[in-house]
């Protein structure tokens, strides 16, 4: 059996509007989403679709995930800023300090995303959306490395990355400390079954390895089957893709 990861899901005010920003920024291109709301589809290595999906709550804390991007050049982290910028974006203030060589931002509903100084090392091989920084303990990370069947790329000072067999962003959990869940979260992901997988079977094998059954599922889940890793974090299972 296998699980493929289909898509990161945002809960947003106006989904058009923040597609259009992530459009523009990742120069991705914007399509009808099947399930709801707006997609982006990527045009690179990324391996999964973005979706905006409507959600009327207020956003009142920091997400437990961000997009880590990243520069060629000095030259190339300043332009991407600009671009940011221009788009609707904003610089974020978060604790980084006047030293930090990455550039803390928001987009126009205030979702983080940092833009990583040129001679990052831990992404140099990755694109331009070199990762997707998570919160969450060295165990959350052996969960999704399981999950999703990715190897295992950091496994070091109790901080955990996994990556796809075929390329793309990595996925990081930074170890302690882990703020405190705190309300249902604007991020979450969408997983599928590979073509032919048995949605059933795959519940049953995220179960065996920790994650719990939600009554209330999150935004935009209604014809999936809810669900949260061990940490908490909500996550839809979608029927195998056809």
């Amino acid at each position: 059996m296998s699980l493929d990861l289909v898509a990161l899901c945002v809960g947003a005010h106006d989904p058009l509007r923040l597609a259009r920003f992530w459009a523009g920024l990742l120069n991705w291109q914007t399509a009808d989403d099947p399930l709801q709301g707006v997609a982006l589809l990527p045009s690179d290595d990324t391996g999964f679709r973005v979706r905006f999906v409507l959600d009327a709550e207020e956003k009142k804390k920091q997400n437990q995930m961000h997009f880590d991007l990243t520069s060629t050049s000095l030259e190339d982290q300043q332009c991407t800023v600009a671009r940011a910028l221009d788009l609707g974006g904003r610089h974020l203030d978060i604790g980084q300090g006047p030293d930090a060589r990455h550039v803390v931002m928001a987009d126009p509903e205030g979702n983080e995303f940092c833009v990583i100084e040129p001679d990052n090392a831990f992404l140099a091989e990755c694109g331009f959306v070199g990762a997707l920084a998570c919160d969450g303990s060295q165990q959350v990370g052996y969960f999704w490395n399981r999950a999703l069947d990715w190897p295992l790329v950091w496994d070091q000072d109790q901080e955990t990355a996994i990556r796809s067999p075929r390329g793309g962003p990595k996925i990081t959990w930074g170890g302690p400390p882990v703020p405190p869940k705190a309300g249902r979260n604007r991020l979450r992901f969408d997983l599928a079954p590979s073509a032919g997988g048995d949605q059933q079977a795959e519940a049953g094998r995220l179960l065996s390895l920790g994650a719990t059954r939600l009554d209330d599922g999150p935004g935009g889940c209604s014809q999936a089957l809810a669900m949260a890793d061990p940490a908490g974090n909500e996550f839809c299972l979608w029927p195998a893709r056809s």
